[in-house]
């Protein structure tokens, strides 16, 4: 008798192990990488900001870490409670992240920065963006909503409640004037979809219904004109609209093989606008250079795959988790791809901060929680094979 066939629990274990038990510790591993290194990179980059403002050297790196902090509960809640309680709390959190954005758009807690009206400020309270929560919201809207349907034959009608909730959140962004978030909320709502099994016809005709609005929006403020005509012509106002976006080239390219060294950077010094929130990536390149980037794409990748291996994993027996990995990692990825694209020149600027690394408490406690989602999305799909 060989060693399998006498000691079958030790053979269980060892299929257990095989079939990839490791790739939630990895995935938690790239998560607290990416969280560290880009809490060092948002010192390394905002020091000289915050004294400009009169705080105090590390001002924006305690208030992101103290929101990292702040995940850590909710994070545990995440994966400690029932999977069944979990449906009903989406459509509470839904409920109450709509109430959120009608209070930012339409009362006096609403607080407008950069022609945006996009933060919440209640009290003492510190300020939030409900647009990152409504990210969240929609993910677990979309899964809760799908298990239940997980046995139905899917038709447009199926679709057209979260088709509705998908556009309707999207909207109550726009109203926020926070076109960026609302674009990557559309995005990530549209691929979810498809995810789901929504039929590519019926994608194009949402996207159909979609694009018209969009356009009059993209075209209603001569700003946004004046933004697409520099980005296609680069020349046409290089120390107007497109000076943001070529001292951040000019930064990169300084960076070179090797970068400078973290807390060696100059650009960060009052040259480059918002260099520690949107353009962050541009003050990362010049410190760590093209290798140090390429780890970072390394790490944004390791997430992605371990995301959608968990959406995978849990496809046949965990329709919520699968829907839920799916649509987080889609919205993390999205967002980085277009951080990248606005700071490399390769679409026009607009808002959308880097993610683990750009300033803004909101998205990173958001992020950390989503990641929570996906950590235990691998875990029970794990369990299953």
């Amino acid at each position: 008798m060989d060693y399998q066939s006498r000691y079958p629990v030790e053979r269980t274990r060892a299929r257990s192990i095989k079939a990839g038990d490791y790739a939630p510790f990895l995935f938690f591993s790239t998560t607290i990488l990416l969280t560290a290194i880009g809490l060092v990179m948002l010192y390394s980059a905002s020091y000289n900001e915050a004294l400009s403002f009169g705080r105090e050297h590390s001002y924006f790196f305690t208030r992101q870490l103290r929101f990292a902090l702040l995940a850590l509960l909710p994070m545990l809640v995440v994966h400690l409670i029932p999977e069944k309680w979990i449906y009903p709390l989406s459509t509470l959190f839904l409920v109450g992240i709509i109430a959120l954005l009608l209070l930012t758009v339409g009362s006096s807690f609403g607080q407008q920065k950069f022609g945006s009206r996009r933060w919440l400020a209640i009290g003492s309270l510190p300020s939030l963006q409900p647009s990152e929560f409504a990210k969240l919201a929609l993910a677990l809207f979309y899964g809760s909503y799908f298990v239940k349907r997980q046995k139905e034959e899917l038709t447009m009608k199926t679709f057209l409640i979260p088709a509705t909730v998908g556009l309707g959140l999207t909207a109550l962004v726009l109203a926020t004037k926070d076109y960026s978030s609302a674009f990557l909320l559309f995005g990530q709502a549209a691929l979810t979809l498809v995810a789901a099994g929504l039929q590519m016809r019926y994608l194009v005709l949402l996207g159909a219904f979609a694009v018209p609005p969009a356009l009059l929006l993209l075209f209603s403020h001569s700003y946004r004109v004046r933004r697409i005509a520099a980005f296609l012509l680069p020349t046409l106002d290089p120390r107007g609209i497109n000076y943001q976006v070529g001292v951040s080239l000019k930064a990169i390219r300084r960076g070179g093989i090797f970068g400078v060294g973290v807390g060696n950077g100059i650009y960060k010094q009052g040259i480059l606008p918002e260099v520690h929130s949107d353009f962050i990536f541009a003050s990362i390149a010049e410190e760590i250079g093209f290798i140090g980037v390429l780890l970072i794409f390394a790490l944004f990748i390791a997430f992605a795959l371990f995301g959608y291996k968990a959406a995978q994993r849990c496809q046949e027996k965990h329709r919520f988790f699968s829907l839920t990995a799916f649509s987080l990692t889609t919205m993390v990825l999205l967002q980085a791809f277009l951080n990248l694209a606005v700071v490399t020149a390769l679409l026009p600027p607009t808002g959308i901060p880097l993610p683990f690394f750009s300033q803004g408490g909101t998205s990173l406690f958001v992020i950390l929680i989503s990641s929570a989602f996906i950590h235990r999305a691998l875990k029970v799909g794990g369990a299953d094979e």
